[in-house]
């Protein structure tokens, strides 16, 4: 039987951040044990959750009493469930979400595009549409179409898990990008302008401070109306092809893609991208 450790849980306060809340779990001597944040979502009653517990003591109830204290405060916030972060299988946090009674919810695909040893290949353009391309913050003649299109995530595969689609407008397009900005990274968008005018798609990617190591993908979409045409593939090789003449040292480009969203997949791999590793989210209902 597991030895319950001696602790004491404080809440933490962030004035910066007043969706997220903390703990910190602390034994009677005042070492720290681990930690809790939970994010309350702009939309819909599904929490994000991240615990973490110094390896050291592990298996002694600390975690536990963690998912206990932040599911008591996203019931009091009027949630209905908590989603944690990704974890590796048969890791340490993946045996800790079975213990603890979470069910797996969505299988994530980790993949790395080599811009080293791999060639970008050619895309023919989509008949119609014209590409736009742009960093940081998008321009003013773009801002409300680009609000229009962010619905293109909206039916995105998310397996099993309680995910509502998030709400955009202008000003949290300018939070994103801000936010990016003050990292000192460089937030990278394609988007597809249809015949009307509209923008019918786009694609994300961050680049670190020292443009060097590898880039992130941050999310993809296409509109229904404008699927089935392949402008996924011809943003993301556009898009791949001037952050090689930008950012010159950088090494490679990540992406995550749920394992039922076949589509996305494909096309990754057809870009190059290579399996690295998957990971799992779990969900608690509450």
């Amino acid at each position: 039987m597991t030895k319950m450790t001696a602790m004491h849980v404080t809440p933490l306060v962030d004035p910066a951040h007043r969706d997220r809340f903390a703990w910190l779990a602390a034994g009677d001597d005042g070492r720290p044990l681990g930690t809790a944040f939970l994010w309350l979502p702009l939309a819909g009653t599904s929490a994000d959750a991240q615990i973490h517990v110094h390896p050291a003591e592990r298996r002694h109830g600390v975690g536990a009493e963690l998912l206990r204290t932040m599911s008591g405060a996203a019931r009091g916030h009027g949630m209905t469930a908590l989603l944690s972060e990704p974890v590796r299988s048969d890791d340490d946090g993946d045996r800790f979400c079975v213990a603890n009674g979470l069910r797996r919810v969505l299988v994530l695909i980790y993949t790395r595009l080599d811009l080293r040893s791999t060639t970008t290949p050619a895309v023919e353009a989509v008949p119609g549409y014209r590409l736009v391309h742009w960093e940081g913050t998008v321009a003013a003649e773009l801002a409300e179409t680009f609000v229009r299109a962010r619905s293109a995530m909206d039916d995105m595969p998310m397996g099993e898990a309680a995910y509502v689609p998030q709400t955009w407008d202008v000003a949290r397009l300018h939070s994103v990008a801000d936010a990016v900005a003050r990292r000192g990274e460089t937030l990278c968008t394609t988007a597809a302008i249809g015949p009307d005018g509209e923008m019918a798609g786009f694609t994300e990617l961050v680049v670190p401070a020292s443009a060097t190591g590898d880039g992130q993908h941050y999310g993809t979409g296409v509109l229904p109306a404008h699927r089935g045409r392949g402008l996924a593939r011809w943003m993301k090789a556009a898009q791949i092809s001037r952050v090689r003449e930008r950012f010159a040292a950088l090494e490679g480009l990540l992406a995550d893609t749920a394992d039922a969203n076949v589509a996305m997949r494909r096309a990754n791999e057809s870009l190059g991208y290579a399996p690295t590793h998957q990971s799992l989210l779990y969900q608690r209902d509450l």
